[in-house]
């Protein structure tokens, strides 16, 4: 009898530890419809390409053409690295044949990639940012890569996937993967916010945290504060408040990924505001703020432009940028209030001088 049990525990322990990410997706939607297998199989080739790229990050003193600057500027008006080039064709070289897609959005690309003709073509479209944190790679700190999954709407038959211009509630999963100490790869479907670990000795992504859920509040902002005279009043009304208050801990690597990250684990808030001369802000809507929306809200959370839910946001090009407040609760709370009182103060003063 006690062998029986004994045997019992160990395959409910191999069940659970074995959990891969294309069986998880099936499990969350309880369903082997052709749109979950398409959900699963897109989740794998994500897994694949995460893989290939956290290969040559812990290989990227010793690769050729890991490290460093290509020389050209992106449609961002930024500085290329290497890992940027590499990590975006490994997306396009992972997804070309899969037949799972039609298109790819990336902030590297200033058009929208299409699956050539003679490649077999799916129904849906990728969007991303190969690396995130790219400055980070010459010296070995975390980056993170960043997806967004959404179905197409209509043909596009002029080709300017103008179908992407909504806003983020079309979004039918969304993630991010961390390549740290570990490789790790974040995403929902909807259903929950869950976390797989990849375990080099199988080659596989293992469920390590499922069902996370973001405190209301948490210790942590995340800002960076060398940009503190560029920004608006209330942003640094913000700063003042924290920096007075027990309680308060600043945390920034320099990289979207991470920072989100120990948000979602530990609670607090990450700020990216637009600044005087450039107040829509850095961050791209459809590649990076959106995404991570769609994580944190499913995960309790909550992100902002400061004025409205970024979720709520619709683009008007493929490429628009957005402030991003997002976080717990009550901390993305308790920045919109400065930003809210301050613009009811600048209100009093006009009435007061018209």
């Amino acid at each position: 009898m006690a062998d029986v049990k004994q045997s019992s525990v160990a395959e409910h322990a191999l069940d659970r530890d074995c959990t891969t990410l294309s069986r998880h997706v099936l499990q969350q939607l309880q369903s082997y419809s052709p749109e979950a297998q398409d959900l699963s199989a897109i989740m794998n080739r994500i897994s694949l390409a995460a893989k290939l790229i956290s290969r040559r990050l812990t290989r990227a003193g010793l690769v050729e053409g890991a490290l460093g600057f290509t020389g050209e500027v992106n449609v961002q008006g930024e500085s290329v690295k290497k890992m940027d080039i590499y990590a975006n064709d490994v997306f396009i070289s992972v997804f070309k044949q899969s037949g799972l897609v039609c298109r790819l959005a990336s902030e590297e690309m200033e058009e929208t990639y299409y699956i050539p003709e003679n490649c077999p073509l799916g129904r849906y479209t990728l969007l991303y940012d190969p690396i995130d944190g790219s400055s980070n790679v010459d010296i070995n700190l975390n980056v993170g890569s960043i997806f967004s999954i959404r179905q197409q709407q209509g043909n596009d038959v002029d080709g300017e996937a103008k179908d992407l211009l909504q806003s983020g509630h079309q979004q039918l999963a969304a993630g991010y993967v961390l390549y740290g100490p570990s490789t790790v790869l974040v995403y929902s479907i909807g259903r929950g916010v869950h976390a797989f670990t990849l375990d080099p000795s199988l080659g596989e992504f293992i469920l390590s945290h499922e069902k996370i859920r973001i405190p209301e509040h948490g210790p942590i902002y995340s800002v960076n504060e060398g940009n503190f005279w560029q920004w608006e009043e209330s942003i640094r009304n913000y700063i003042r408040y924290v920096h007075r208050h027990e309680g308060y801990t600043a945390r920034y690597g320099g990289a979207l990924v991470g920072d989100i990250h120990r948000i979602l684990m530990q609670g607090g808030v990450f700020l990216y505001p637009g600044t005087v001369k450039k107040p829509e802000g850095k961050l791209r809507l459809l590649y990076e703020s959106a995404p991570l929306a769609f994580l944190m809200a499913q995960a309790g959370g909550r992100a902002s432009t400061g004025k409205q839910e970024i979720l709520d946001v619709v683009p008007d090009k493929i490429h628009a940028r957005t402030p991003l407040f997002i976080g717990s609760q009550e901390d993305v709370a308790l920045v919109e209030s400065f930003i809210q009182e301050r613009v009811e103060e600048m209100e009093v003063a006009a009435m007061a001088n018209s």
